[in-house]
């Protein structure tokens, strides 16, 4: 991948819930310590195109809350030779919440920037139901947020991204979702509406 974006602009959210996950405890620490070292070796591999910008997921401000665990995590991985840190991916949280949660974050990584996905996140998060995937799969009743643009009004804050396609299916969840990343023009339509 790195070899074909040579000689282009590129912008690339480097792997989604991979950090946070590492952070949460979903891996041993081996295995932890193993994906910091590959995504550590991504981060300097997509960085050495002079036209590429790297972003290292973070996760979400609901998802990891203590930033100094995060930054030591993002720290492990690599973010030093990065342009900065993703914020939201496929997620509902509101753009306030997840740039308060950047600039906290960024406080701890010496004014890093970052990117805020605002696909879907124009409702904010759904509440969470008795079955728990509610929350993020493919909930009713959210709608488009910001649109894209490098023009936020902070500093700190690069862009608000669409990374998650409006209309993409998080999963096989819900009444007639087709499998995760498959198009769903009814979801889409009813982000729009």
């Amino acid at each position: 991948m790195a070899g074909s974006l040579r000689d282009h602009d590129a912008l690339v959210v480097l792997e989604p819930d991979a950090v946070a996950q590492a952070v949460q405890g979903c891996l041993t620490q081996e295995l932890a310590n193993q994906r910091y070292t590959l995504v550590s070796y991504a981060v300097s591999t997509l960085s050495a195109n002079a036209g590429t910008r790297v972003y290292l997921d973070a996760g979400n401000p609901t998802w990891i809350t203590d930033t100094t665990k995060l930054a030591t995590a993002l720290q492990r991985a690599g973010i030093e030779r990065s342009r900065g840190f993703a914020l939201n991916v496929a997620n509902f949280e509101t753009t306030r919440a997840n740039v308060e949660y950047g600039t906290a974050l960024s406080a701890q990584l010496g004014g890093a920037p970052f990117v805020v996905d605002t696909s879907r996140n124009g409702n904010g998060p759904a509440k969470q139901g008795p079955r728990g995937h509610e929350h993020w799969c493919n909930p009713p009743g959210r709608k488009l947020g910001d649109p894209p643009t490098t023009k936020t009004g902070n500093t700190l804050v690069d862009a608000y991204l669409w990374i998650k396609r409006p209309g993409e299916s998080d999963g096989a969840c819900g009444k007639g979702a087709p499998a995760a990343g498959q198009w769903w023009p009814e979801y889409a339509l009813e982000l729009a509406r």
